[in-house]
């Protein structure tokens, strides 16, 4: 799943660039400081769990982050495969 995992890896980079971690970038949105963990990216029978669209709103909200700029990121991840 190769766009999930670009997804997963748009996030982590976003916090970089924000000097925060994954971690930090979710108490910034408001969120469970835990959303983000690698261990939440899929369900316990090892299906991915995708990122809520509302919960990316609030990403790019928060980090001032435009959705082209998103996609942007997410294809630099999506290139390196």
């Amino acid at each position: 799943m190769k766009y999930h995992r670009a997804i997963w890896q748009s996030i982590c980079y976003i916090a970089q660039i924000n000097n925060t971690t994954c971690s930090g970038l979710a108490k910034m949105c408001d969120l469970d400081a835990t959303i983000f963990n690698p261990s939440k990216r899929q369900t316990s029978y090892g299906q991915p769990r995708w990122i809520s669209t509302a919960t990316l709103a609030k990403v790019l909200h928060k980090t001032n982050t435009t959705p082209i700029q998103f996609a942007e990121i997410m294809q630099m991840f999506l290139d390196q495969e």
